[in-house]
């Protein structure tokens, strides 16, 4: 029974994927979102029913669906490692994943491709299942390059606008880059342990020489922080918010970006043995939660504040690992799931009341008017911010706490500097949103209105989750949520530091200092003394327009990189047309004369023997004439037919035979 809802939680959504996708056209929208987010209701349900066979008994477990590669020493399953880190993955997946599908059927409704936009969801959904659930590093890298397209997909899913076109391209191509990095990373794995199993790797982490772990973990870094959006490949997480605002709430804030996170400790085996890595990942992870900060403080579009939140939240995670407090990371990837799922939703629903205005500076006074709304993105904020008892305060207290004991100061300061300037932007937005005169546009005031309860009955059950789901992790390193992940995520080796309660109490009282100094900041500037903001900007444009532009750094990377490669294709496209090109038709233009000449010779040589010849010189000819034709894909053609001639010699002589009948040996 175990195996089957294993292999069923990826199957519902796969099962609803073809079925939208092939005829979601002839049917109503109403039954094709019945049937997307029914799916993941079902593979929530089937998660349920594992993760109480693994409350008893949490020893890992494989579940082989099918023998998929295997020849020398390559023996590759499509097979899935359910243990607790995976179930808590699964969890979350499945849980914030089934709410977003619901609350997406009243966001979307009356969207034309409505069909298509569920068929891309439920594909994502089946791409991050296989990317958590796998139990080697091939399913993995599935599933990783799967949740990829999918973002491509989402991100412009209005392909009639540029921008949403561009920022597609932008997510695919830096997600590329990373990738590439951790193709590498398994062609080392391999070369390395002759193994692509997760159990087996692991098992002979001990074995790696410190600077293989280095270039392993290295490499495994550059695919993390492209798909979690770290420093430098960040940039393309803001501009994702193109797409449609449950697009950023699952893929962008609850599950996509979290898989560099999870990577690092599904692998932290290897991490452990590489002591360079480890430090570059708390170093790259603390100066992206700071980096990020400083940018979301002067935003000025709700779904654009909220993106530059997520990459700096996901530094915290990285900073975690960094520190040796993978439990630490995966609480808090948790806790972020809760919170940032609502923030995002709240926000689409705030949008959905104003008629797709996303400009803070024209909203304001909104708590009245849509109140439900109001209620939960305060819950969200207070939960980011760190303000106990809600689930931000437990998970980021805990990071902190971490690099303090464990005399990592600097990354604890940079860690308690990030979030401070959190606190004070999460503020912010909600006072600019909610508070103070209203500034909406008059023609789009008439049209308040509160979200329909498909939306809103999500938003709530979420707002619980940000304000309870912290308890899990209560008391701090020794809850319910550190014993279940204990066996999987505990560094090997480790010293286990003894904190007394004074210092647990101070640290704690520090972090709730930092929140409270935040908001009162925010609290101070638009609400208290409103024009105090603009002062600050009028004393120092320099650095006001700086933040605002993100520190120019899509400028740069322009300037650097992507116009010099649109130069460097240019120059290609050239040197294709004019040599390449006319080297082929050339080939064609010879044959051709070739052709004729023999003809003319046959008309004037009257000797019956050279005529002969003349006549196997015009068929030989001729049979060039056609190989050569200049066309690419009729050389692509011949090349394919030549190699499974070539694959079929080499077959026959291993095998001992021969083709033609003859002995090959």
């Amino acid at each position: 029974m175990f195996d089957l809802l294993v292999i069923l939680i990826p199957l519902f959504p796969l099962v609803a994927v073809l079925v939208n996708g092939l005829a979601g056209h002839r049917y109503s929208h109403e039954l094709a979102g019945r049937l997307a987010f029914g799916s993941v209701g079902l593979s929530f349900l089937c998660t349920l029913g594992v993760f109480s066979s693994m409350l008893g008994n949490p020893e890992p477990r494989e579940v082989v669906a099918y023998s998929w590669i295997f020849g020398g020493n390559l023996s590759i399953n499509l097979a899935f490692l359910i243990d607790p880190l995976t179930t808590i993955m699964l969890l979350v997946v499945t849980g914030v994943g089934f709410l977003i599908h619901v609350y997406s059927t009243g966001y979307m409704h009356g969207e034309e491709g409505f069909t298509r936009f569920f068929t891309y969801m439920n594909l994502f959904m089946v791409s991050m299942l296989l990317l958590v659930m796998g139990n080697n590093y091939v399913v993995l890298f599935i599933g990783w390059e799967g949740v990829g397209l999918c973002s491509y997909l989402l991100i412009g899913y209005y392909y009639e606008k540029i921008s949403a076109g561009k920022a597609a391209t932008k997510a695919f191509v830096v997600n590329r880059i990373g990738d590439a990095g951790f193709l590498l990373a398994i062609f080392l794995i391999f070369s390395h342990f002759g193994t692509l199993d997760y159990t087996s790797v692991m098992a002979q982490a001990s074995t790696l020489s410190t600077e293989m772990a280095t270039a392993i973990t290295l490499c495994l870094l550059v695919g993390a922080f492209g798909k979690s959006a770290q420093l430098p490949l960040y940039t393309w997480l803001p501009d994702a918010m193109e797409g449609p605002t449950p697009v950023s709430a699952l893929i962008h804030a609850a599950t996509m970006v979290t898989a560099g996170v999870y990577m690092v400790v599904r692998n932290h085996a290897l991490f452990d043995m590489a002591p360079v890595a480890l430090a570059t990942v708390g170093i790259i992870g603390g100066l992206t939660a700071l980096f990020a900060a400083t940018i979301g403080l002067v935003q000025n579009d709700i779904k654009r504040v909220l993106a530059y939140s997520t990459v700096s939240q996901l530094g915290y995670m990285f900073l975690a690992c960094g520190v040796g407090g993978y439990i630490a990371a995966v609480f808090h990837l948790v806790t972020h799931a809760f919170f940032k799922a609502l923030l995002f939703l709240s926000a689409g629903s705030v949008i959905h009341a104003l008629g797709g205005e996303q400009d803070i500076r024209k909203m304001g006074g909104l708590h009245d008017k849509i109140p439900t709304t109001y209620r939960v993105f305060l819950i969200g904020t207070l939960a980011i911010a760190g303000i106990p008892p809600l689930a931000g305060f437990w998970s980021k207290d805990e990071i902190l706490a971490h690099a303090f004991v464990n005399g990592q100061y600097h990354l604890y300061v940079l860690a308690a500097v990030g979030a401070f300037l959190t606190s004070f932007y999460m503020f912010r937005l909600t006072y600019l949103t909610f508070y103070g005169p209203s500034r909406v546009d008059p023609h789009v005031a008439h049209h308040i209105h509160e979200s329909p309860s498909v939306m809103t009955v999500p938003l709530m059950i979420l707002a619980g989750l940000a304000l309870l789901g912290g308890f899990l992790g209560v008391p701090p390193e020794h809850g319910w949520f550190h014993g279940f992940l204990h066996e999987v995520a505990t560094p090997i080796g480790a010293e286990h530091h003894e904190v007394s309660l004074g210092l647990t109490i101070g640290l704690m009282t520090v972090a709730i200092g930092i929140a409270l100094g935040g908001w009162y900041l925010a609290h101070y500037m638009y609400s208290i003394r409103p024009e105090t903001a603009n002062e600050w900007a009028e004393k120092s444009p320099e650095i006001y327009t700086t933040l605002l532009n993100k520190y120019y750094v899509d400028e740069a990377y322009d300037k650097l990189f992507v116009e010099p490669c649109k130069k460097l294709g240019l120059m290609w496209d050239w040197f294709d047309r004019n040599i390449l090109d006319r080297f082929v038709t050339g080939i064609g233009h010879g044959t051709d004369l070739s052709a004729a000449a023999i003809t003319w010779t046959e008309k004037h040589v009257m000797y019956a023997g050279l005529n002969v010849i003349g006549y196997g010189h015009h068929l030989a000819a001729w049979a060039w004439r056609k190989l050569q034709s200049g066309q690419v894909h009729h050389y692509a053609a011949i090349i394919i037919i030549g190699l499974a001639l070539l694959i079929h010699l080499v077959m026959a002589w291993y095998t001992g035979g021969s083709p033609v009948g003859l002995s090959m040996r």
